[in-house]
């Protein structure tokens, strides 16, 4: 395999000055055939990338958290049809908010949100940065995604605010992971960070990962403005101990980390029984995928992509860049991007810190960013193009 390709694009990246630095890496059943380490850890101290550097995850601690919740229903301790109710009671007079024109029409659930709507992201619960909507700007004047709300004030917030859609109606991508980790909260008397030691990070040999960087020293920094919009980066402060636990965006972790993990569930050993392992890595959107590609750019997985229990799975050979029917991918908002085809026991993941996905926060400049979602796609691209 020659990843000569791969390396001289990110490098060229960096010297372009679009991305500070990086760590990739691309596996073969387990073994790891490229490691590429380059540009800057502090781009304004001028501190070379390491290869043990630190990456705010963002939304790649959404699989974290979805694994950890599976390890509860393989001891038959939850079920997927339990509703979050049971658990969350601050949540038991969720009502769904119908967008009609510009007005918000309230209407009663039809049925209980369970913990598999959680997972699968049919929930209807938003995030109200992204795409807007009429229920998006009532989750964003509420300040729900604040980082500094405490665990009940998040909760308490989230209670006064309707769903986007009736549970199992619609993907809708959002908090729905981070009331999944409360959840669990609740159900074992013990906090995210606790259970997710316990039942993944200790036993995958995961150091380094958590919800706040143990070695600052090691943390990659983003540029201070973005080279492509001119605006002041600001990303989540990972420096100490975070006011609650958001299992949809705080984690923290090496390559070294995530690769532990993506290898835990590709080969289905360490961390879930290979069942759970395959149940969480299909699809389990089915009909609903349709309308989802129907709604365009806020529809993430994309085209071609399903969702399983907490990432985005191929359902054939279509698709806006190379891949094979099963695989299974995510990213995070913050640079960060993996990918694992079972088929041929690949797995590979880039880890930056830049804002590559501004382009979500800003959809009018999505197809005219020189990166945005580009970056996973190109990275995607040449790692298939690489392969023998």
């Amino acid at each position: 395999m020659g990843f000569a390709r791969l390396d001289a694009y990110l490098r060229g990246l960096v010297a372009e000055g679009l991305l500070p630095g990086f760590v990739a890496l691309v596996a073969r059943e387990g073994e790891v055939a490229y490691l590429g380490v380059g540009g800057y850890l502090d781009p304004e101290k001028g501190l070379p990338m390491r290869e043990d550097a630190l990456f705010r995850l963002y939304s790649m601690t959404k699989p974290w958290v979805s694994a950890l919740a599976l390890t509860f229903v393989e001891e038959g301790v939850l079920s997927l049809q339990d509703p979050v109710e049971k658990y969350l009671p601050e949540l038991a007079g969720l009502r769904v908010g119908r967008e009609v024109g510009e007005e918000v029409v309230w209407e009663p659930l039809r049925r209980p949100l369970t913990l598999y709507e959680l997972l699968r992201h049919t929930a209807g619960l938003p995030y109200g940065v992204f795409f807007p909507s009429p229920v998006r700007r009532l989750y964003l004047e509420a300040g729900v995604e604040r980082f500094d709300l405490s665990r009940e004030a998040f909760l308490a917030g989230l209670s006064r605010l309707p769903l986007r859609f009736q549970p199992g109606e619609a993907f809708e991508y959002g908090l729905a992971t981070d009331v999944l980790g409360h959840l669990l909260e609740a159900l074992s008397g013990k906090s995210l960070e606790a259970l997710l030691r316990e039942r993944v990070f200790g036993p995958l040999g995961m150091e380094d990962a958590g919800f706040w960087a143990k070695d600052p020293a090691r943390l990659a920094q983003p540029f201070p403005q973005d080279p492509e919009t001119g605006k002041r980066i600001r990303l989540i402060p990972v420096e100490a101990p975070p006011p609650r636990y958001a299992g949809g965006l705080g984690g923290v972790g090496t390559a070294g980390d995530y690769f532990r993990f993506l290898e835990a569930l590709r080969r289905g050993q360490g961390l879930l029984h290979p069942r759970l392992a395959r149940l969480m890595t299909a699809d389990h959107l089915g009909p609903l995928y349709g309308e989802g590609l129907r709604r365009g750019p806020e529809y993430l997985p994309g085209p071609g992509y399903g969702f399983g229990l907490g990432v985005a799975v191929r359902l054939g050979e279509g698709g806006l860049a190379p891949g094979s029917p099963g695989d299974w991918y995510w990213w995070g908002f913050g640079g960060t991007h993996f990918l694992v085809d079972p088929s041929l026991g690949l797995t590979a993941l880039l880890l930056t810190q830049a804002p590559n996905l501004l382009s979500l926060a800003q959809p009018e400049k999505a197809l005219h960013s020189r990166l945005g979602q580009r970056l996973g796609l190109a990275f995607r691209t040449l790692v298939y193009g690489a392969l023998a």
